[in-house]
């Protein structure tokens, strides 16, 4: 073999032959895209972003000053026990906060209460019942919430049917009823903003075929956009290696 060709070597920063240069120009010029489809995405996410709050924090706000100036209402409580409870429904929450949320619920419970006595022994005497029982089917344990669901629902005005209901037996503690400390307060306006005000604008909240925008973007558009890069590098390379008499 004549030393002085060179056909066969390849080098993808220092390309020896013109169609090794192209074709390392085309790599470059397909991931550039992609990288733009990806993080361009994601930048312009973060720009065009703004706070927007859950219903839930409103009713929170307009409950939450009552409940500071030290003279809340019923409807006070009320609100501010079922914009809690909404944040106590969701799935990840930090132990620190749920201990924060549970002491607030309870203690609304507790204040809104004509019956005190009654309502602790009844949440103390499920929650004996829950430490006892290794399944939540457990008969027991299912009659004893049930019958504490309708009460709690009437203190924080739902409808026993609403899920946040549903929820109250395991959040309200008879031991968190009697206090709300200020440091507790002093907590509570920042955690419930952490659950419920979220970054939101036009890319979030629009739909496309049924799906959130950038849902269907990342989850859909980029696999799809993945493989038409992948196929106009194969079509281009045939391109090439016609153009040069290339033969695999």
């Amino acid at each position: 073999m004549d030393p002085s060709q060179n056909d066969y070597h390849i080098s993808f920063f220092k390309p020896t032959t013109d169609s090794a240069r192209r074709n390392r120009n085309m790599v470059v010029q397909l991931i550039l895209i992609w990288v733009v489809a990806i993080f361009g995405f994601q930048i312009t996410l973060k720009i065009i972003e703004k706070p927007v709050p859950e219903p839930a924090y409103t009713l929170f706000e307009s409950s939450w000053e009552g409940i500071e100036s030290g003279n809340p209402t019923l409807t006070d409580l009320q609100g501010a026990g079922q914009a809690a409870l909404s944040v106590l429904g969701k799935i990840a929450i930090d132990p620190g906060h749920r201990e924060l949320l549970d002491n607030a619920v309870s203690w609304m419970a507790y204040q809104i209460s004509e019956q005190k006595d009654e309502l602790k022994s009844a949440v103390a005497a499920f929650e004996e019942i829950a430490a006892s029982s290794t399944v939540i089917t457990d008969e027991t344990y299912v009659a004893e919430k049930n019958e504490l669901i309708p009460v709690l629902a009437g203190l924080f005005d739902l409808n026993p049917l609403d899920v946040r209901a549903k929820i109250a037996p395991l959040e309200v503690k008879s031991s968190l009823m009697e206090s709300f400390d200020d440091s507790s307060r002093d907590q509570m306006v920042e955690t419930m903003g952490l659950y419920l005000i979220h970054n939101r604008s036009v890319l979030t909240d629009a739909k496309f075929l049924g799906f959130p925008f950038h849902y269907f973007y990342t989850a859909v558009f980029l696999l799809i956009l993945f493989v038409g890069l992948c196929w106009l590098y194969c079509v281009r390379t045939d391109m090439f290696h016609k153009k040069y008499g290339i033969e695999d």
